[in-house]
C-alpha cells in the first residue's frame, strides 16, 4: 500500500494578493499560504488521481491511499495521525514540498514541540495600589529573559523560539492579571526534547515564583527528525530525471525577476546551488547527494518517516531566493509558475509510486534499509496522549 501525504494549512498574517511584486493583503492582518500548502495537497492528490486511474486502465493490483495532512505548520497532524495508527498498514509514503529549485530532499529535519506557559496574577491599580498586585506579564517577560540565558548553553544546533500570545491587555495603568507566551523548541533528534523542555518549563516556574503568580503548563504539539530513505530518494531521483523539469516561459520569468527585486541581496543568494547566479527561476534538476545534513526547519513528515519509508520531493514554485513564510511565496503560489511546479511534482510522485507498485522487490529493499535505519528504535509520537493541538485554553 502507497501513501500519498497532501498539506493544506496556511500562515498568520500573510494574507497577499496574487501575483503581485508589491506587498498587497487581501485582508489586512489575515492568513495566506506563505509555505505553498495549497500547492502540495492539490499536486499530491494529483498524483493519487493519476495512480489510480493507471492502475484501474492496466489492471494492476495494490492499492493508493491519499492523506490530506492537517496542521503541519506547528500543529503536528501527522503525528497524531501516526500515533493513531493510520499507517500502520502502509508500505512507503510519498510527498513533495514547493520551493525555488528541483530536487529530491535528502536531508533530515529537526525534531520540535510547542508548548504554551499561561500565567494567572491580581490585577489592580497599577498607580494607587501595585504592591496589590501580581503580574502575569512580568512572569512572561522573566520567562524571556531566562530563556535568551539559556540559549548560551543548549547544544549549537539547538533553536528556541517564541511568541507573546497574550500581553494581558492594552491598558498600562493596570497589572495585568493573566498572559501567556508559547514556546518552540527545536533539536535535531526527538530524544532530546525531553531534557530542554524540561529547562524551559523550569524557567517558566522560576519566572512564577519570582512574581508571585500560578502558572499553567500546557503541552501543545510536536513533530520528530526525518528517517532518510535512499532506496526511495534514488528511485523518486531517476523518473524526476527522466520526466525533467517545468518549464517556465518569458512572462513568467518576467514576473520572477520583479518578484527577485524585492528580495535582499542575501535572500536572493540564499541556498541558492552553484551555477544558478543570474538566473530568476531553476531551469534544472540538482544532482542527487547522499547528505547527512540537517535542515534547520522541521515537519511532520519526520513523524511518518518512522513508520514507514518515506521520500520527499520539491519542485520550482518560486523565484530564486525567495525565503518560506513570506508575501512573496503566497503572490506566486496562485501564479502559472506555482501551478507549473506544483503538476509536475504530482507527474514525479506519481511515476515514483507506480514504480514502487510494480517492483515490489524494490519496496521491500526500501523496507529493509527503513528497518536497518531505525537500529531497533521504536516511534514514539511527541505528543503525549489526550494532547490535541490547538489555541490554549483560557
Amino acid at each position: 500500500m502507497i501513501a500519498i501525504l497532501g498539506e493544506y494549512d496556511a500562515l498568520f498574517g500573510l494574507s497577499q494578493e496574487k501575483g503581485e511584486a508589491v506587498k498587497k493583503p487581501v485582508v489586512p492582518g489575515g492568513g495566506g499560504h506563505g509555505r505553498g500548502h495549497n500547492l502540495l495537497g492539490t499536486g499530491a492528490l494529483a498524483a493519487a488521481v493519476a495512480v489510480r486511474d493507471y492502475m484501474i486502465e492496466h489492471n494492476l493490483s495494490g492499492t493508493v491511499r491519499y492523506y490530506g495532512c492537517p496542521a503541519e505548520e506547528g500543529g503536528g497532524g501527522k503525528g497524531l495521525m501516526a500515533r493513531n495508527g493510520l499507517f500502520d498498514d502502509v508500505d512507503a509514503a510519498l510527498t513533495w514540498h514547493p520551493g525555488t529549485v528541483n530536487k529530491i530532499s535528502t536531508e533530515s529535519c529537526l525534531a520540535t514541540c510547542q508548548v504554551y506557559f499561561k500565567f494567572k496574577g491580581r490585577s489592580s491599580h497599577a498607580g494607587a495600589s501595585p504592591h496589590l498586585g501580581r503580574s502575569a506579564l512580568d512572569a512572561v517577560e522573566l520567562t524571556n529573559v531566562g530563556a535568551n540565558y539559556l540559549r548560551e548553553h543548549l547544544i549549537p544546533e539547538a533553536r528556541l523560539h517564541y511568541a507573546i500570545t497574550n500581553t494581558g491587555g492594552i491598558s498600562p495603568n493596570v497589572v495585568q492579571a493573566e498572559a501567556e507566551v508559547l514556546y518552540k523548541m527545536r533539536v535535531p533528534e526527538a530524544a532530546q526534547l525531553a531534557d530542554i523542555y524540561e529547562r524551559v518549563c523550569n524557567i517558566a516556574r522560576g519566572a512564577a515564583l519570582m512574581t508571585g503568580t500560578e502558572l499553567d503548563i500546557q503541552f501543545d504539539s510536536g513533530s520528530s527528525e526525518i528517517i532518510l530513505n535512499r532506496t526511495l530518494e534514488k528511485l523518486m531521483h531517476e523518473k524526476f530525471a527522466q520526466l525533467g523539469v517545468p518549464v517556465f516561459d518569458e512572462d513568467e520569468d518576467r514576473f520572477a525577476a520583479e518578484i527577485r527585486s524585492t528580495l535582499s541581496e542575501g535572500e536572493k543568494s540564499f541556498h541558492l546551488p552553484p551555477g544558478l547566479e543570474g538566473k530568476n527561476l531553476s531551469d534544472r534538476l540538482e544532482p542527487y547527494e547522499e547528505k547527512t545534513e540537517i535542515m534547520k526547519g522541521s515537519t511532520d513528515v519526520g513523524d511518518v518517516s518512522w513508520k514507514v519509508p518515506t521520500v520527499q520531493c520539491r519542485t520550482a514554485c518560486w523565484a530564486l531566493g525567495t525565503p518560506g513564510h513570506t508575501w512573496q511565496v503566497v503572490s506566486q503560489g496562485a501564479t502559472s509558475i506555482g501551478h507549473k511546479g506544483m503538476l509536475h511534482a504530482g507527474k514525479v510522485i506519481g511515476a515514483a509510486a507506480l514504480e514502487s507498485l510494480l517492483q515490489p522487490d524494490l519496496l521491500e529493499q526500501a523496507k529493509a534499509e527503513h528497518r536497518k535505519q531505525l537500529a531497533g528504535r521504536t516511534y514514539q509520537c511527541p505528543i503525549p496522549e489526550g494532547v490535541t493541538p490547538g489555541p490554549v485554553k483560557r
